[in-house]
């Protein structure tokens, strides 16, 4: 067992289903806290409707057919951190904001964060390896995130099971990902203006390598067993209520058309 050494202490939190904006706006609001307190958060959550995320380069206008979109229910948001396209609907999102220790590469810190996903998800059942393809991580196109897996992403029987992406700013990093319960990402095919790429291949899906779909709840309290196991035995929950202040700061960008639309 290791204390954390880049940071004052580790504190989780499980949300309830929120929208899109709301998930984005806490997220980056977790590294203004991880700014002011010097605390990490690894925090896991779910959507309150099925809800298309973007990169926050990725090209989106007129890429994406807009009726397609609300034929069938689904909200889209522009995240904070790079990457392609993800369906949130059936999985459950995880993410750790923390102050960077300027000694540990993005690399480091990213095989770091693996490090507990494998322990967590090894308590359920599921054994998740470290990708050692030589793909690079591939221009944020239409292609949907769990297409390939690339270096140093998780992996279940052959397939991609962790979509993740990482973002630094102003002494603190926000790395965060889509754990597949079901696999909804082909859907994401069916919204693109144009011709479909080609097929991909099925994601991994938690229900499948365990045989049936865990909760949010079964998997946060692996998660958070392993980040008790691997970087803080102390490390206690935190309330969604003591987060308020920091999301309400960008709630306004991540609801706004023009963000979520801009290129």
């Amino acid at each position: 067992m290791t204390e954390s050494r880049t940071h004052a202490g580790w504190r989780l939190l499980l949300v309830s289903p929120r929208t899109g904006a709301d998930n984005m706006a806490r997220d980056e609001g977790l590294m203004d806290r991880a700014r002011e307190t010097g605390e990490a958060v690894f925090s896991v959550y779910e959507w309150e409707r099925p809800t298309l995320s973007l990169g926050v380069n990725q090209t989106a206008r007129d890429r994406y057919d807009l009726d397609a979109i609300a034929a069938r229910g689904l909200d889209v948001v522009r995240r904070p951190t790079g990457g392609r396209a993800l369906l949130h609907n059936r999985e459950v999102t995880y993410s750790v904001a923390a102050p960077i220790d300027d000694s540990e590469s993005l690399n480091a810190a990213y095989r770091r964060i693996n490090r507990i996903l494998i322990a967590g998800l090894g308590l359920i059942g599921v054994e998740a390896t470290e990708s050692a393809t030589a793909t690079r991580t591939p221009s944020p196109g239409t292609l949907p995130c769990f297409a390939t897996p690339t270096s140093g992403e998780l992996v279940s029987r052959g397939s991609k099971l962790v979509g993740s992406a990482q973002v630094r700013k102003r002494g603190v990093m926000l790395q965060h990902g889509s754990i597949l319960i079901e696999d909804d990402q082909p859907l994401i095919e069916l919204l693109l203006t144009g011709p479909n790429p080609a097929p991909v291949p099925p994601a991994a899906t938690l229900a499948r390598i365990v045989g049936r779909a865990p909760s949010a709840d079964e998997v946060a309290t692996a998660l958070f067993e392993a980040v008790r196991e691997l970087e803080d035995r102390r490390a206690a929950p935190i309330e969604e209520s003591e987060t308020a202040a920091y999301t309400a700061r960008h709630i306004e960008r991540y609801s706004n058309e023009l963000w979520t639309w801009r290129r």
